[in-house]
């Protein structure tokens, strides 16, 4: 979260970071090339089962402003144009995509060392409009997030949360989907050399009186490999190895197995990440 105390979604991102980040069980290919004049392309390929999909990134960054464009395998065309502190604190960010006419979205976001505003209304006649904010500072933060439908006058989102930070663990509580599920996360930071730590989460639906936990844990090897692991109530384990094998370049194995049901298949992923 920086000095400050960030946005509303990074509220419970540490622990969220541990138990999901870079696991992958497709099997990934990403390549990013520059030019001098700083224009970057990305091409990315990733076989689903018997399914090949691919997709062609370009990125241009020109001062404070960052414009990108993606083309998916049905021709569709997203674009993105990031305004990088137009004031102080402030980011700015159109989207849309095409021919989706109702895709269009401004956003805006402000940190502050005491606040985090994040909003963003959609270019159409009847546009969704969200909103979240959240108060404090490096060590707490206290928030929520609304999201209101004008055509149908109603609040299609409330959620509320907050998170404690010190050096050594984080800890958080969040009420989502409109305040039924209750989700509390923790994670601690067992040794910061070898970036050892572990997380948790625990999740309670009120509507389904239902209870679900994950807990996982990270730990590098050496300054350039790093392993992880998780297990959840419902008997999946999984894992994986990822090594930079050039400066933010990536390879990562990852795996899962329902420990339930051992003579099912594993899920088995590969990601490769090149960027010269």
């Amino acid at each position: 979260m920086g000095k400050g105390p960030g946005l509303f979604s990074d509220i419970g991102k540490q622990t969220r970071d541990i138990l999901n980040k870079d696991y992958n069980f497709d099997h990934k290919f990403s390549i990013t090339t520059n030019t001098a004049s700083g224009l970057a392309f990305t091409s990315t390929g990733t076989q689903k089962g018997a399914r090949f999909l691919g997709d062609v990134k370009t990125e241009l960054k020109s001062d404070n402003i960052t414009f990108e464009l993606k083309v998916d395998p049905n021709s569709k065309i997203f674009s993105t144009v990031t305004v990088d502190e137009p004031a102080p604190g402030v980011k700015a960010i159109l989207s849309f995509s095409i021919p989706d006419q109702k895709s269009g979205k401004v956003e805006l976001q402000y940190l502050h060392p005491n606040a985090g505003i994040n909003t963003s209304i959609g270019l159409t006649a009847t546009p969704i409009a969200n909103f979240s904010g959240v108060i404090g500072n490096g060590n707490f933060a206290v928030g929520g997030e609304i999201a209101f439908d004008t055509a149908s006058r109603n609040l299609t989102k409330y959620d509320a949360g907050l998170s404690f930070l010190k050096p050594d663990f984080v800890t958080s509580f969040t009420l989502t989907d409109k305040c039924d599920t209750l989700k509390a996360s923790y994670m601690h930071s067992v040794s910061p050399l070898t970036k050892t730590a572990i997380g948790a989460e625990i999740s309670h639906s009120f509507s389904k009186n239902e209870n679900s936990f994950t807990i996982g844990m990270q730990h590098a090897l050496d300054p350039l490999t790093t392993v992880k692991t998780r297990l959840n109530n419902y008997g999946k384990a999984a894992g994986l190895i990822q090594h930079e094998w050039f400066p933010k370049s990536f390879i990562t194995f990852s795996g899962e197995v329902d420990t339930k049901a051992l003579d099912s298949s594993a899920k088995m992923g590969c990601s490769v990440v090149f960027k010269p």
